[in-house]
């Protein structure tokens, strides 16, 4: 059984969305005022305030004159934001998020009903308050059989109204086992390049619409902060990235699932592309590439449908050893595409023999657990120090939990 989340496009009616944008603002406020809470009494008393502490503080607000609009939406989704918030620390204290952010309202927003708060009647969804159903555009069906348990309602700042239903998937996905593995070098020239030799471009969609994007930003960028004018061009910006957006996310699940169904074992390299991107020369072609939902998508699609997912360290010279003989070169410059072995003669692309490499490492992970780490390098001293000393995020953690 697995739990997935199916998004569709929805149309409010006039009364809908005045609603739900009561119900957005209502989130966003109690978020925001919970978080300075926190924030205040940490600061100033040093006491760490809970979420049924910050659960008391919503039904005292309710009662406050200024804010009893809080009770003319419904009750849930602002519950459900104190579990978020109380998500974002747990994930700070142990260290694997940085402090959470106020809500902005230029950001849209987004509010989750639980099965309390939304009724599911003939396939139609009727959330707490409204007497219609939501428009919905289903571009797909439910799996057979599955009943919503949480719903999402999300308002882009494009302007696009968005509702995500969480199901729980009995089925058996699962593919006929196959024999092709494949090792994938990602790049920027090529997307990736696969140990069979074959090559797969670079869509590069933000460059599709760079042009069309930096005129709308410029002309944004000369009107009066707050106006009418102002709103306008920040929505048609808005709307740009959207589309970049939405064609750099289909060429992605196209491209992955491609690869999940005609391959069995798929062995890729673990990256860090959030340490990456902070090279600005490339910050801006990385992100574009999609590295990070490539291999997040490649990793649930694997599970899925029973194929076999390998990730080598990110330290393994996959680029500087020659696939032929194991030699490896001590430097090997971005620039140079093509190179011949000094100790075999043999002459590699640079793509290829990088993902021949990482097929054969991967493979040498899961048949014998062995590691491709080099042993001498500073991340393998780095996590050892790390196993050493106990982290004091994680005590925090479990402190404020």
């Amino acid at each position: 059984m697995a739990q997935k989340a199916y998004q569709f496009r929805f149309y409010p009616t006039p009364e809908q969305e005045n609603l739900l944008r009561r119900t957005l603002g209502c989130v966003r406020l109690v978020y925001n005022k919970a978080l300075a809470a926190r924030t205040q009494a940490w600061y100033e008393q040093k006491q760490r305030v809970s979420y049924k502490q910050t659960s008391a503080m919503l039904t005292n607000w309710k009662k406050q004159e200024d804010l009893d609009f809080l009770t003319e939406v419904s009750s849930v989704p602002l519950q459900q934001g104190l579990r978020h918030l109380q998500t974002a620390f747990t994930n700070f204290f142990s260290g694997r998020t940085k402090y959470p952010n106020f809500k902005k309202k230029r950001n849209g927003g987004s509010a989750e009903f639980t099965s309390s708060a939304f009724k599911w009647k003939d396939g139609q969804v009727y959330l707490a308050k409204c007497a219609e159903p939501l428009a919905i555009r289903w571009s797909r069906q439910l799996p057979p059989g599955c009943i919503p348990s949480t719903i999402t309602v999300k308002l882009e700042p494009s302007g696009r109204w968005s509702v995500s239903l969480r199901v729980h998937d009995t089925r058996d996905l699962r593919l006929k086992p196959i024999k092709k593995e494949i090792g994938i070098d990602l790049g920027i020239t090529s997307l990736l390049t696969t140990s069979d030799g074959e090559k797969v471009a670079n869509p590069k969609n933000l460059n599709k619409l760079h042009k069309k994007l930096r005129l709308a930003q410029k002309s944004l960028s000369r009107k009066t902060k707050g106006s009418n004018n102002y709103q306008k061009a920040r929505l048609k910006v808005a709307i740009i990235h959207a589309k970049i957006k939405d064609s750099r996310l289909d060429y992605t699940h196209k491209l992955t699932t491609q690869l999940i169904r005609e391959n069995q074992t798929i062995v890729v390299e673990d990256l860090a592309v959030k340490n990456m991107v902070k090279n600005h020369k490339l910050a801006k072609a990385i992100s574009d590439a999609n590295w990070g939902e490539i291999l997040r998508q490649l990793d649930y699609k694997a599970k899925w449908y029973g194929r076999e997912l390998i990730k080598i360290d990110r330290y393994f010279p996959s680029s500087k050893r020659c696939s032929s003989c194991g030699h490896v070169l001590e430097k090997l410059p971005l620039n140079i595409r093509d190179w011949d072995c000094p100790q075999c003669g043999t002459h590699h692309d640079r793509d290829i023999n990088a993902s021949i490499n990482i097929l054969a490492a991967g493979l040498a992970v899961s048949v014998c657990g062995a590691t491709v780490r080099p042993s001498g390098s500073k991340s393998r001293k780095a996590g050892a120090m790390k196993q050493k000393a106990p982290n004091s995020d994680a005590r925090e953690s479990r402190a404020v939990s």
